[in-house]
Formats: C-alpha cells, sequence, structure tokens
C-alpha cells in the first residue's frame, strides 16, 4: 500500500493543460515486456506456464463438473468451492493466452482497448476470489462453531445472495477501470510486467493520477485489509471452538474440513500482501512478477489439488462421472 503513497507523491498536482495534451500523441497499444529480459529462460518458462495453465483448467472444470452434477454436494461449502473454481478459470484465461504469447514471441503488444479489458477482468476476478475465501471462512465457523444452527445461518437463500453480492460487485471494478480509461498516456508504452498491472500503468501516464491512487487505496483497504482480518476473526473463533473439543476424533474432523480452504488462504493472502502491500523500498518489478505469479497461475492450479486430493467426496462425485476413474 505503501507503494501508492509513492504514487501520489511523484504524480502532478495539476493535470495537463488541453492545450499540452492536444499536442502529445496518445498512446494505442502497450509493449509488455514480461520475462523478456531473460531471453535464456523462455523455453522453460513457456513449459512451465503451459502446464500450470493446463492443469488449473482441467482441475477447475472438473470440480465444476463434479459439483454440478452430484446432488450430494450442493451444499453451502461446495456452492462457493464451484464459484471460487469459476473465478479461477477466468484469472488465469485472463492472464496466461497473453502471456504465453509474449515469451513465444520476441515482443509481445496488446492494443488499449485490451490491456483495459484485460485489466477489468483480472481486478474483477482477483478481488472475487479475496470476498469468496472471507465467505468460505464464515461458511467453516458456522459449521464447526455453531453446527445446530447451521442450516439456518446458510441457508440456500442467504448463500446465493451472498453469491450473487461478490459477482455483482463488478460494479466497483467497473469503476477502477473507468478511472484508467480517463488516464492519458502518450508515452512510453512499454508496460513492465508480463500483462496490464495497475501500477506500471499509473507509472506511464501523463496525467494526475491522483483519483486513481485513492481509489485504489481504498480498494486496498476492503479486499485485502478488511477481508484479512474478517478470515483472521472467523479462523480464530474455529480454533478456539476446535480446542476446547473433548474428544481427540472431534478435533481431528473438525480441522479436516477447514484444513483445505486454511492452506488456499494463506497461500493466497501471501502472494497478494506481498505483490501489493509491500514497502516501497523492497518493491520492484520482478518481485511483483513473482508475486502475480503466484496468485495468477500457481494458486489457481494448487486450488483444485488441495480441494480433491484428499477430499473422498469430491473423488466419489469424479468417480461417478468419469467410471474410467475408480481405479
Amino acid at each position: 500500500m505503501n507503494l501508492w503513497v509513492e504514487i501520489l507523491q511523484i504524480v502532478p498536482k495539476t493535470p495537463l493543460s488541453l492545450r499540452t495534451m492536444s499536442n502529445q500523441t496518445q498512446v494505442t497499444e502497450f509493449i509488455l515486456q514480461g520475462f523478456s529480459e531473460h531471453p535464456e529462460y523462455w523455453m522453460l518458462l513457456f513449459g512451465c506456464f503451459l502446464s500450470l495453465y493446463s492443469v488449473a483448467l482441467t482441475g477447475n472444470v472438473l470440480i465444476i463438473l463434479a459439483i454440478t452434477f452430484n446432488l450430494g454436494l450442493h451444499t453451502p461449502m461446495y456452492f462457493f468451492l464451484l464459484n471460487l473454481a469459476t473465478m479461477d478459470i477466468i484469472c488465469t484465461s485472463t492472464i496466461m493466452p497473453k502471456a504465453l504469447e509474449g515469451l513465444e514471441s520476441e515482443e509481445s503488444s496488446i492494443s488499449y482497448g485490451g490491456c483495459m479489458t484485460q485489466l477489468y477482468f483480472l481486478t474483477w476476478s482477483a478481488s472475487s476470489e479475496l470476498l469468496l475465501l472471507t465467505i468460505m471462512a464464515y461458511d467453516r465457523y458456522a459449521a464447526i462453531c455453531h453446527p445446530l444452527h447451521y442450516s439456518t445461518m446458510m441457508s440456500k437463500a442467504f448463500c446465493s445472495n451472498l453469491a450473487a453480492g461478490v459477482w455483482g460487485l463488478r460494479a466497483f471494478n467497473t469503476a477502477t477501470t473507468g478511472l484508467m480509461l480517463h488516464l492519458n498516456f502518450c508515452g512510453p508504452n512499454v508496460i513492465t510486467h508480463f500483462f496490464c498491472e495497475i501500477p506500471p500503468l499509473l507509472l506511464l501516464s501523463c496525467s494526475s493520477t491522483y483519483v486513481n491512487s485513492v481509489m485504489i487505496v481504498l480498494a486496498d483497504a476492503f479486499y485485502g485489509i478488511l477481508n484479512f482480518l474478517m478470515t483472521i476473526v472467523s479462523y480464530g473463533l474455529i480454533i478456539s471452538s476446535i480446542l476446547k473439543m473433548r474428544t481427540k476424533e472431534g478435533k481431528k474432523k473438525a480441522f479436516s474440513t477447514c484444513s483445505f480452504h486454511l492452506i488456499v488462504v494463506c497461500m493466497y493472502y501471501t502472494a497478494v500482501f506481498y505483490a501489493y502491500i509491500s514497502p516501497v523500498s523492497s518493491y520492484s518489478a520482478k518481485k511483483s512478477k513473482l508475486a502475480c505469479v503466484l496468485y495468477t497461475m500457481l494458486s489457481p492450479t494448487l486450488n483444485p489439488l488441495i480441494y480433491t486430493l484428499r477430499n473422498k467426496e469430491v473423488k466419489a462425485a469424479l468417480r461417478k462421472i468419469f467410471p474410467f476413474c475408480r481405479n
């Protein structure tokens, strides 16, 4: 978040005049730097990224099919897992095709409209995942801390409203992307990333980014910090409730129901905080690329594996859909 404070300090306090803007050429496309600084690793990176993308797509599609066609998985926990898998597909499909194209070619360009579209779907899917992880933490809290009232607390209507709220919050992302559309880009046009990301885009703008920076700080506070604190509170109450259980079997069963989600939460928030809420002194394009690989590629790839490898219900559902996998 300190990154945005620094941007606030370096942007011009007054926008460029209309006369000045009229004498400057507007950028119609951007060049994605990608990983061009390490051309010797392009084949290795291409193979890794293609593998991650393939596994992410396959795994998340299988989760969606297993939950959709198995009535036994029509519960709040799996309902939100289905939504998470859908968001993972949107996130990876927004980033990976262009990233793979950039690795294969010497220079990767993206049109202005394509850049804004990519930015919109990325911010939408990433912020929605944070909201879904918070809702899933609350679901586990209700199941473990209030098992007798779980069906009431997580009713079908309530879960549907929560999911609709997550998908409907894209209006907020529309506002964020809309503010980016009001910026002027006069050159240079090289984005020091492998996709269109807000920090490098703001640094390329030749007009005032004050409003954008304020909006992004508010978004970071809501999607990142507030959701993280709510998730921590939920798991604090869950752990406290588990420790009060008398039997070892009860504790083991309770931990197993939320351990998968806790792993995903820790992995995702670590990457997001590293990418966006790291100190200014330690921020760099290389670190940002690494963090973005973690939450846009590795996390969507590992989510299906984490939720299915030791989940008997999901594996049983997949065996029903694909009989050849029974062994």
